[in-house]
């Protein structure tokens, strides 16, 4: 598969630190020290989910000649819908236009994104479609609870697109060589570690240190199943966008696989956690720098747990 373009979209309106220091007195030096975090994206009134999303796709377009008459699939992901029933994933369709093709969306928490590819990957082995949008958007602001000092400061709002075709299109094109994931839902507190109650507290975080510890493992690990499936190793890896969960998460990643920090990518510090977005607006947003033949891994976990990661070649 390959990835034609890559497109992302940020609210407007940052939150620094100083916001929850005049909240609940957590002082800046403290989430700096403890999640990397300097800031966040917080949605407009007027914004949600399905319209970050929807900037993010009609940004896409604007990078292509490719006409959203020529989509044949599109897959949405997010744990934080605007709508529960008219999905993601359909909205951009309406949107876009493009009557009768397969619409699908999902939810793995953060790993959503790899999911969502992985989805296209399975519709495209089986001649079921050949030109796919992938669209991941998250709206942490509108279910938060900001006063929760374990994780109300963590999460910020964002979006981004991928426009994914069975044949290589251009050679600009990025190419996904290899995708894993997996379910980790026998680990530790996985069925409570991360939890988002949209009738009770928002999202909460009652055993972070389990997730902190897991997630530590699973990324390491799946990242070097990837690169040991097209026979590569850590030295043949030019960057590594993990999950943006933690910046103290994305550091042990790469002491555990022996990176040196300058191959890692992070929107963290200034994007807070944009949950299955995170890591496709890294993407988007470091395009520029990748060269042709350059190994780069993503790598995700989330709440529940679920991991993931996929190998793509600039």
């Amino acid at each position: 598969m390959y990835i034609h373009a890559v497109s992302h979209y940020l609210p407007s309106e940052v939150i620094g630190n100083e916001h929850f220091t005049k909240l609940n007195g957590l002082s800046s030096e403290w989430i700096i020290e403890r999640t990397g975090i300097r800031e966040r994206r917080k949605a407009a009134p007027d914004e949600n989910t399905n319209t970050m999303a929807l900037e993010a796709v009609r940004r896409l377009f604007d990078q292509v000649a490719i006409e959203p008459s020529q989509i044949d699939l599109i897959v949405g992901a997010t744990y934080t819908p605007y709508d529960t029933i008219v999905t993601l994933a359909h909205v951009v369709q309406h949107n876009l236009g493009v009557p009768d093709i397969p619409v699908i969306s999902v939810s793995t928490a953060c790993s959503s994104l790899i999911n969502a590819v992985e989805v296209v990957e399975g519709y495209f082995a089986m001649n079921k479609a050949s030109l796919a949008v992938v669209v991941v958007s998250e709206h942490n602001t509108a279910y938060n609870n900001e006063q929760d000092t374990v994780s109300g400061h963590l999460w910020g709002d964002g979006a981004s697109a991928l426009l994914i075709s069975k044949e290589r299109l251009s050679d600009d094109d990025m190419t996904i060589h290899t995708i894993i994931t997996g379910g980790a839902a026998t680990s530790g507190k996985a069925t409570t570690g991360v939890m988002l109650k949209p009738l009770e507290q928002g999202v909460i975080m009652p055993h972070g240190r389990d997730v902190f510890i897991n997630a530590c493992q699973y990324m390491p690990k799946v990242s070097l199943q990837v690169l040991a499936k097209h026979n590569l190793t850590i030295d043949d890896v030019d960057y590594l966008i993990p999950h943006q969960a933690n910046l103290r998460i994305s550091l042990n990643v790469i002491n555990t696989l022996k990176l040196p920090e300058s191959k890692l990518l992070s929107n963290i510090q200034k994007l807070g956690n944009t949950g299955c977005a995170g890591c496709a607006i890294a993407l988007s947003e470091n395009r520029a720098i990748f060269r042709k033949g350059q190994n780069i891994v993503l790598t995700v976990f989330g709440g529940g747990y679920s991991f993931g990661a996929m190998l793509v070649e600039a």
